[in-house]
């Protein structure tokens, strides 16, 4: 069919549509052109003894060798040494009407939450407790909690020590119980 109704703004718009295609298509001629080819040693990269990505090759006199079998794969284990499952703390918050608080742990200095039924003895803020840690629904909770007493320090055994007698040159006398009349 023949253009018979096209209008100067729908010339326009082919026109410029057209030249928008020409330079798109000029541009990628022109890219391709212009680019280099990309070889294998173009797109090699590199780390060097830091961890950090480089271009330039790792320099040969700072290799190591490295055995396979000192390699771990796995977790690290962790230290077994015991850790004292009771733990010390002061009580940073309790409320005595809602029935809960938070214990201050001396140690690690974080905030564990205790509730009135983990409770041994009654605890009041500001007291030195001492308590276990096991996990609760939102997080670490405080359970078997008391108030902390010292333990008693190691002393030396005690020595009976026998009262002084004076001697006199009398003898004394038995004293006779008195009968109540």
């Amino acid at each position: 069919m023949a253009r018979s109704q096209e209008t100067f703004n729908k010339k326009e718009v082919k026109n410029k549509k057209e030249k928008k295609r020409k330079e798109k298509a000029k541009k990628r001629l022109d890219r391709k052109d212009s680019e280099k080819k990309g070889s294998l040693e173009d797109m090699i990269a590199y780390v060097d003894e830091n961890g950090v990505i480089t271009s330039t090759p790792p320099d040969p006199s700072k290799k190591r060798n490295i055995q396979s079998e000192n390699i771990e794969i796995s977790t690290p284990k962790q230290d077994s040494t015991p850790v004292d499952p009771i733990r010390k703390g002061i009580v940073a918050f309790f409320n005595d009407s809602k029935g809960f608080g938070f214990i201050k742990d001396s140690e690690t200095q974080e905030s564990v939450f205790v509730h009135a039924n983990n409770l041994l003895e009654e605890i009041k803020e500001g007291n030195v407790v001492s308590f276990e840690v096991e996990m609760g629904q939102r997080g670490l909770t405080a359970v078997n909690v008391k108030i902390y007493k010292k333990p008693a320090a190691v002393a030396a055994p005690a020595v009976p020590v026998e009262p002084a007698t004076t001697e006199s040159s009398e003898p004394s006398e038995p004293v006779e119980p008195t009968e109540p009349a």
